[in-house]
């Protein structure tokens, strides 16, 4: 009885906060960069902020320029027909707030805001040519710095063929988990196991991109295969001698049904290793990942799906390789539903995450990470979401419940 009047109590003060959020949060006025450049609504290409529509995506596959619309008042003159220069410099940011409680730990409610806070710019360099980058000048209370970061050329040769070069996220041409709508993550896309330094979140490298008319969309991926770490004393950022390779396939069976497959191959070598004992202790671990994805997409619904598996050879460096990989499986369903399609001020999110993995040993195949996400949504002003979010860990038996914003200007 103590434990259900515990949680009918934290369950009435979360909604309790809720509301207050609700009727004391003001209206925020600025707009992002590219609606300012295009006198357009934030709504043009978020549903709501900052997921993106189809629009949106076509848009920011288009170089951050809308096709057939130019916007000439937004470059200047400078006598030099080789170079466009904006008048002024686009930038935009996102402020993300929460209130936190975790039953996992003691401390009850947590105040985190900011959680997020980052400065994001992007815009054209000229024909065919654009960029992009932010940078996070707090996350969880750190300076972390500059994440996305690229340069981009679009409709190479004349074709629907882009090349993307600096950092960004292996899984972005599956599922963009800087645009997810939720508290929670995709954890499959961060999951590893040991020393290794591969996962499919930041990394730099080239990125091409090409649209076959009629066709399925092709990606491919050449990367360092260690993250976005700090260059050595020899400014490299590499840190070994191999590069790591990544492709997808991804295909519009009908308006409504998306498929895609993904595969990665990648090949690393020990961190510490510079000066080997022989020529027969080259302590390297070979990665590979795998899955299909599925997106079914209504008016007023939309399903994601996920599956992924890893398999490493020797993700803690032996100098013996073990006789079986480590096979890391799962992935994620996530449900969205809009009542009034992507006019809606609210909406709903369901999403279900399950992670198991097989080191070898004789506990076989364990679950590693499972939970069940329920979220809700109301769009206050255009560039203005409050959420409340209660995440349930199904392994360790713990509630975490979130409410707060996440705005852009």
């Amino acid at each position: 009885m103590t434990s259900q009047r515990h949680s009918k109590r934290i369950t009435l003060v979360t909604t309790f906060l809720f509301v207050v959020i609700l009727l004391a949060a003001y209206p925020a006025n600025a707009i992002p960069a590219f609606a300012r450049k295009y006198s357009m609504s934030c709504t043009t290409c978020h549903a709501p902020i900052p997921r993106l529509k189809a629009f949106g995506d076509e848009f920011a596959g288009n170089g951050f320029e809308l096709e057939n619309q130019e916007a000439p008042r937004f470059t200047m003159k400078d006598g030099d027909d080789n170079l466009e220069l904006m008048r002024s410099f686009p930038l935009g940011a996102r402020f993300d707030g929460f209130i936190k409680y975790h039953s996992e730990t003691d401390k009850n409610i947590d105040f985190t805001a900011p959680y997020n806070l980052k400065i994001l710019s992007g815009g054209t360099l000229g024909k065919n040519l654009a960029y992009y980058f932010y940078f996070f000048l707090s996350e969880r209370g750190e300076v972390a710095g500059i994440e996305d970061a690229f340069i981009m050329y679009n409709n190479l040769f004349d074709q629907d063929l882009d090349v993307y070069v600096g950092q960004f996220q292996v899984c972005d041409p599956l599922f963009k988990r800087e645009l997810r709508l939720t508290y929670e993550d995709y954890m499959i896309y961060k999951q590893s196991y040991g020393d290794t330094r591969i996962d499919l979140t930041y990394d730099r490298g080239v990125m091409v991109t090409y649209g076959i008319e009629n066709g399925p969309d092709l990606i491919f991926e050449i990367l360092n295969g260690n993250g976005i770490g700090e260059a050595d004393e020899n400014r490299t950022y590499d840190d070994d001698k191999y590069k790591t390779f990544a492709g997808r396939i991804s295909y519009d069976l009908t308006a409504n049904i998306r498929f895609g497959a993904f595969g990665y191959y990648g090949k690393e070598e020990a961190e510490s290793y510079n000066t080997p004992l022989s020529d027969t202790t080259m302590r390297t671990n070979d990665v590979t990942y795998y899955g299909p994805d599925m997106t079914l997409s209504f008016d007023k619904l939309e399903l994601n799906l996920q599956y992924m598996m890893r398999n490493d050879e020797n993700p803690n460096f032996a100098y013996i390789v073990p006789a079986n990989d480590v096979e890391i499986s799962g992935g994620f369903a996530e449900l969205i539903f809009w009542p009034n399609g992507d006019k809606s001020r609210w909406y709903l999110v369901g999403l279900y995450n399950q992670i198991e993995m097989d080191i070898g040993d004789s506990m076989g195949k364990q679950t590693m990470y499972q939970t069940v996400s329920g979220h809700i949504g109301y769009v206050l002003r255009t560039n203005l979401r409050l959420i409340m979010e209660n995440t349930y860990d199904i392994k360790n038996e713990e509630n975490r419940v979130i409410v707060g914003f996440v705005s852009g200007f």
